[in-house]
């Protein structure tokens, strides 16, 4: 689950944490209110552009990292041409894979440390009050890559369902992803208490 930076380096790991996500913040700001198709498509577009510059490898991760939301678009854009409402079915789906191929983006290219760093930073005011800002940092940016990292896996379960079974993968794969979820996070705890986990005094 740690490891869902991408390995090869690229133009866009170089650039600050902070800046790659005040950039996420601010699309998500500029996205909400659009409802042009052709506006959101062009953006759909440009983050496909953004992938592609980083190479081959980071456009395929990020195809494989969407593959669990078209069953989700499908279900929104069916129920809007059931409304007939297309075209707002059709923006809602085109403002939810930009923002999720952006925010899957800024994941693949910056390492969990340096994220954890910026919400920290973030939440200054907090730590003043005397909360572990350390520890709050580090489970949404736990959250952040878990979510993607499972979102993978699970496709990969359906994967595996599809080449042994003609049937349509449902609830069977439930059970292992829960599996898989509870050994990852296994791994996690086991890994944070090699490492101290929170023992030590919060850090200023």
């Amino acid at each position: 689950m740690l490891a869902m930076t991408l390995e090869t380096r690229s133009w866009l790991h170089a650039l600050p944490a902070g800046a790659k996500m005040a950039a996420l913040a601010l699309a998500v700001v500029l996205v909400l209110p659009v409802t042009e198709p052709a506006i959101i498509a062009a953006l759909v577009a440009a983050t496909a552009a953004l992938y592609a510059s980083l190479g081959a490898v980071a456009l395929r991760r990020g195809i494989r990292l969407l593959r669990p939301l078209w069953l989700i678009l499908a279900i929104i854009m069916a129920w809007h041409l059931v409304l007939g409402e297309a075209r707002l079915g059709l923006v809602i789906c085109l403002r939810i894979l930009a923002l999720v191929a952006l925010a899957n983006l800024v994941t693949l290219t910056t390492v969990l440390d340096d994220m954890m760093a910026v919400l920290e930073w973030l939440m200054t005011p907090l730590a003043r009050a005397g909360l572990r800002t350390d520890r709050l940092a580090l489970v949404v940016a736990l959250a952040v890559r878990a979510i993607p990292a499972l979102a993978l896996k699970a496709g990969h379960l359906r994967e595996a369902w599809r080449a042994r079974s003609t049937r349509r993968a449902g609830v069977q794969t439930a059970v292992p992803l829960v599996l898989i979820a509870l050994d990852d996070a296994t791994h996690v705890a086991e890994a944070l208490r090699a490492r101290g986990g929170f023992s030590g005094p919060a850090r200023k």
